[in-house]
């Protein structure tokens, strides 16, 4: 039995899961810790239309969450290192 995306479902994009790994190496994150990025529509006229939301929930510990004013399709590695290692999370 394969699996399918319901109608209209789009599957994660190949460049989110490549982000994704990026952070759990950046962090040196365990298996236990669950990272989430996902685009949302953002309603301040002084940003793009969409950001990216970048979020770590370990198993023990505190969650962290980054903002990144720009689609995810645009984020690159070096980007994310500098956002991830020189701002704090909120």
């Amino acid at each position: 039995m394969y699996l399918e995306p319901r109608p209209r479902i789009a599957w994660p994009s190949p460049h989110l899961r490549e982000l994704q790994d990026a952070v759990r190496a950046l962090l040196g994150l365990d298996d236990d810790t669950a990272v989430i990025i996902r685009q949302l529509i953002c309603g301040e006229v002084v940003h793009p239309p969409l950001e990216t939301v970048v979020k770590v929930l370990p198993m023990d510990g505190e969650a962290h969450r980054w903002t990144l004013h720009r689609p995810a399709e645009e984020i690159t590695e070096n980007e994310l290192r500098a956002t991830l290692l020189d701002r704090r999370p909120s």
